[in-house]
């Protein structure tokens, strides 16, 4: 099964941009993912093709237009309306006759582009929509997994000031989904790197079934620290238990250097750590007990 990645965005020439080389490169190729673009801006039905407006209420920016979003979004996940040109959107209203940007125009505008490998299935799309917005719920490495596990994503990028809230009310099936704790220009770079971490973990795209698995966040951890040839540099040496080929005693080593550098790197994954781990296998909640009278 191919995972079929289809990104809406104003900047489609971004795609696949470094996806397009190294293990993501040689998977594309091999067709174990697909990725095309949809550009937002042919949904636009005015002369200028506007998809942003002014804030309501006041304030700096522009904000994405819901009615412009709604269409090329539709456009992706309705039945029959998966491909085509702009006057085959259903429901939207859009012109055969589209200006560019330039002015000039030009009929059938192509909405979507694809690029290398097979495109993704046309018809009701049961693929996760994610919009990239800093408002969103930090993505986690357990979520990754279930992405990469399924047919594939919808990624819708934001720019400028962020979404019309009315698209995620009229649209509850999108996830809002931020990277960190940070700010971008857009939503493109964050989702170039949510799909790195899906197709690392495709079947067959990593030399090593275990590369997926022993590594920081796996397991509520972050990962042991590493160690390689040659054994002296600059006067410090590979832990000597790393050298005793005793493989209890290394991975006890390294599950304890994992534990210590989780609780003073990141507090906030140890504590949720340390709460799974006394958690009761029945998953009821342990009583307090009464102290004696």
């Amino acid at each position: 099964m191919t995972f079929a990645a289809t990104i809406l965005t104003l900047y489609p020439e971004m795609f696949p941009g470094p996806l397009g080389v190294s293990l993501a490169g040689r998977a594309m190729a091999e067709g174990k993912w697909a990725c095309e673009t949809v550009q937002i801006r042919d949904f636009a039905t005015d002369k200028h093709r506007t998809v942003d407006d002014t804030p309501a209420g006041g304030g700096a920016g522009m904000v994405l237009k819901c009615d412009v979003l709604g269409r090329a979004l539709d456009s992706v996940i309705l039945p029959g309306t998966g491909r085509g040109t702009a006057d085959e959107v259903g429901g939207g209203g859009a012109p055969s006759v589209v200006p560019d940007i330039s002015g000039s125009e030009h009929s059938h505008l192509p909405l979507h582009h694809p690029a290398d490998g097979p495109p993704p299935p046309v018809g009701e799309d049961l693929r996760p929509i994610l919009a990239m917005t800093p408002r969103g719920k930090p993505i986690s490495q357990a979520r990754i997994r279930e992405l990469a596990a399924g047919p594939g994503v919808i990624i819708l990028c934001g720019r400028f000031e962020g979404f019309d809230e009315r698209l995620f009310e009229a649209r509850p099936e999108i996830e809002q989904v931020s990277l960190a704790d940070i700010v971008l220009s857009g939503g493109e770079m964050a989702a170039l790197t949510i799909l790195d971490a899906c197709i690392r973990l495709l079947p067959g795209v990593m030399g090593a079934t275990s590369s997926g698995t022993e590594e920081s966040y796996e397991n509520g951890l972050l990962e042991y620290p590493h160690y390689t040839r040659p054994q002296e540099w600059e006067g410090r040496t590979i832990p000597e238990v790393l050298r005793s080929g005793d493989h209890a005693r290394i991975a006890a080593w390294r599950k304890l250097q994992s534990e210590s550098d989780t609780r003073s790197r990141r507090p906030d994954l140890w504590e949720r750590y340390e709460g799974a781990r006394v958690q009761p296998a029945s998953g009821a909640r342990r009583k307090t007990k009464e102290p004696d009278q």
